[in-house]
């Protein structure tokens, strides 16, 4: 279970502070998900970041099967954040010289038993239409291809949260399609709790549960 309680987040500027989220709350169990949308510069990206840990909320609390990540020594918030939370971005951020099984693997080369993941790798590579294709560069593959290897790596270590900043946002309606189409395919496979941010209206309409964050607050869409 996912649990957000009234977090807050302010930035210190040199004109003073600049509140961006206050007071959100929302839970989520296995296997829910949630569309978030709203303006750009709303705070979508911020509570996505805090929800991966990858920020600290001003206040406020976020925990994850009981356990609040931000209590956590840095070494074990970093194996915490590779294993309990997959992430996909606009950008695909994938590696320009290594292969597409590569790619997805990069998640599992910290840690312990490490190459015991090829199998899953190849297994999600499958799924997502890239099972011939293990070997190319991402120079290699169409904009939608280079997402759907990056919908891999996300869950390759079976993540408990799975968390999207604008998935779809750089491709064209035919490939928005497929990997949005691809993503809630895996979501209801893998049963993670899936968080997505996104301007895309025909992206958002996929989701039972839709709000907005506006003004720092999420309210229902």
């Amino acid at each position: 279970m996912l649990k957000v309680e009234t977090v807050s987040k302010q930035f210190e500027t040199g004109a003073g502070t600049l509140p961006i989220l206050d007071g959100v709350s929302f839970s989520k169990g296995p296997g829910e998900a949630l569309c978030i949308m709203g303006p750009s510069g709303s705070g979508k990206s911020t509570l996505l970041h805090i929800l991966g840990t990858l920020e600290p909320p001003t206040s406020g609390e976020v925990t994850l099967d009981g356990r609040d990540p931000f209590q956590l020594p840095e070494p074990e918030l970093a194996t915490f954040r590779n294993h309990e939370i997959g992430f996909v971005f606009q950008e695909h951020f994938l590696l320009p010289q290594c292969s597409v099984l590569e790619n997805v693997l990069t998640p599992t080369l910290v840690g312990e038993g490490s190459g015991a993941h090829e199998t899953r790798a190849r297994e999600l590579l499958d799924r997502v239409g890239l099972g011939e294709r293990l070997d190319h560069r991402p120079a290699e593959l169409s904009g939608g291809e280079r997402q759907r290897a990056a919908l891999a790596r996300a869950l390759v270590l079976k993540p408990r949260l799975v968390l999207c900043d604008e998935p779809t946002g750089n491709l064209d309606a035919a490939a928005a399609g497929a990997v949005a189409d691809l993503l809630l395919e895996l979501h209801a496979a893998e049963q993670a709790i899936l968080i997505v941010v996104t301007h895309s209206a025909a992206l958002a309409e996929r989701f039972e549960d839709r709000r907005r964050l506006a003004q720092g607050r999420l309210e229902a869409e």
